[in-house]
């Protein structure tokens, strides 16, 4: 599993850039959503990586316990 961050970029005259790292999918956005709850500010333009055309594998790990009884 890879490692998750934003990187944030502040130019002087204020404009804010930010990419989402390590989050494959439409999830990335929920990072941007964040920041721009954050920073009470809205995205006005977005450039997509190739990880938001990936897909997020996930491993689940399925445990089964048997209880028996006795009579």
């Amino acid at each position: 599993m890879s490692k998750k961050q934003i990187r944030v970029q502040i130019f002087a005259d204020g404009q804010i850039s930010a990419e989402v790292i390590g989050v494959k999918g439409k999830a990335c956005m929920d990072y941007i959503e964040l920041l721009e709850q954050l920073l009470d500010a809205d995205a006005i333009d977005s450039t997509y990586t190739s990880e938001y055309y990936e897909t997020e594998q996930t491993v689940l790990q399925h445990r089964h316990i048997n209880t028996i009884k006795n009579n």
